[in-house]
């Protein structure tokens, strides 16, 4: 029972990375397209790919969905209100089935 508890504590932790892990590469890839950060720095180098290996395979399939909005990439916004809606439901869910 209370390692449930801490099971799902940890889940709902990395979730909640992972949503800050797409903030910051969301407000990252802004400021390279307006040339406030420089590509040629290794280190911006290195974490715009580590980012963009870690992210692309999850929003790809939300691309493949929304339409073409012009320019505008909404597919992070909807990721993060989609873990946010399985961090929500993730415990009450195992409330309502007495699991926890």
């Amino acid at each position: 029972m209370n390692t449930l508890i801490v099971i799902v504590g940890i889940v709902t932790m990395a979730l909640q990375w992972l949503i800050w892990g797409l903030v910051i590469w969301a407000v990252l890839s802004w400021l390279i397209a307006f040339n406030v950060v420089n590509m040629q720095n290794r280190f911006v180098r290195g974490l715009v790919t580590a980012l963009d290996r870690l992210f692309e395979p999850l929003l790809r399939p939300i691309r493949r969905i929304l339409p073409d909005m012009g320019g505008i990439d909404l597919s992070p916004m909807v990721l993060i209100l989609l873990i946010i809606l399985v961090q929500r439901a993730l415990p009450a869910i195992l409330l309502d089935t007495g699991m926890m």
